[in-house]
């Protein structure tokens, strides 16, 4: 998916973090059974993550070279800034209609490299991108696309990683919107709430990805070009390589259902189409029966 080369991205959310290596829950912590919740919920593994004593703050700065779609086009940092630019004035558009009548977005997305400290406790690049509630930040270290291609298979291209983007961004959407709250029960399998949430939020990034080149900067520039069937097909090939069935398979040579956070490849391409064909307001996979997932 291509931006238009003068759209204004330099509103986005992103920042650059540098590496930190401390072992912390940052501000005392939210405990380890607080941490299993969320990495059922969430589907990264945070658990491990915790250690002993603070450390001091991260220092983050802001990406002040990315700012217009040429440079999203050319930097993958800029990328981020500029998707980030995107789904927050998506969401400011489409939140009321989902009911989120008083929309807020994520605090921030964070761009680190190899390990950083987060409201969640300590995180590195293996734990994966990913949301976290109690400081309402996203975090990735953009190394994680090298590994889909790599290790996973997936070809990643542009809109596949705004697609990584976008679905955490649907975390987002979930938390303020009370979705994460109501739906910890720290259970997995292939009808869980863990993995509703998943798909849930994979259907958000197919909605907003099929308005994304409806979506304008201050100016009224849309922020991105139609996309063509082979960068969705990208996207969905993003989608897939995330899935429950085949992470297994590829790291334990095995698959267990009843292990489930995600869903399986083809629920989470089925849950994206279902975003990008009908909307965010189709995104419902808590009202439907396991069967239908």
């Amino acid at each position: 998916m291509t931006f238009n080369p003068d759209a204004d991205i330099s509103r986005g959310k992103a920042s650059k973090r540098g590496r930190n290596t401390g072992i912390a829950v940052a501000g005392g912590g939210i405990g380890v059974i607080a941490l299993f919740v969320l990495s059922q919920l969430l589907g990264v593994n945070l658990t491990g993550l915790l250690g002993g004593g603070e450390q001091p703050a991260p220092s983050d700065s802001s990406l002040e070279q990315c700012e217009t779609g040429a440079d999203a086009n050319e930097n993958i940092e800029c990328r981020m800034q500029g998707a980030s630019a995107s789904l927050e004035a998506y969401w400011s558009n489409e939140g009321p209609a989902i009911g989120l009548s008083d929309y807020v977005g994520p605090q921030d997305l964070i761009l680190f490299d190899t390990a950083t400290t987060t409201g969640c406790g300590n995180a590195s690049s293996a734990t994966g991108p990913f949301y976290c509630p109690p400081d309402q930040m996203i975090y990735m270290d953009v190394s994680f696309f090298d590994e889909l291609r790599s290790r996973f298979g997936a070809t990643a291209g542009p809109l596949a990683q705004m697609y990584v983007v976008a679905h955490e961004w649907g975390h987002h959407i979930q938390n303020i919107g009370g979705i994460l709250e109501r739906s910890q029960d720290g259970q997995t399998g292939p009808t869980s709430n863990a993995v509703r949430v998943e798909l849930q939020a994979d259907c958000f990034a197919g909605a907003w990805t099929a308005n994304a080149a409806t979506v304008p900067d201050d100016s009224g520039v849309p922020f991105l070009q139609e996309p063509t069937e082979a960068e969705i097909r990208d996207a969905l090939d993003a989608a897939a390589a995330v899935g429950d069935d085949r992470i297994q398979q590829a790291t334990q040579g095995q698959v267990s259902p009843h292990t489930f956070t995600h869903g399986t490849s083809e629920q989470r391409q089925r849950w994206f189409a279902v975003g990008y064909q009908q909307g965010a307001g189709a995104c419902d996979t808590f009202g439907v029966s396991g069967s239908q997932l």
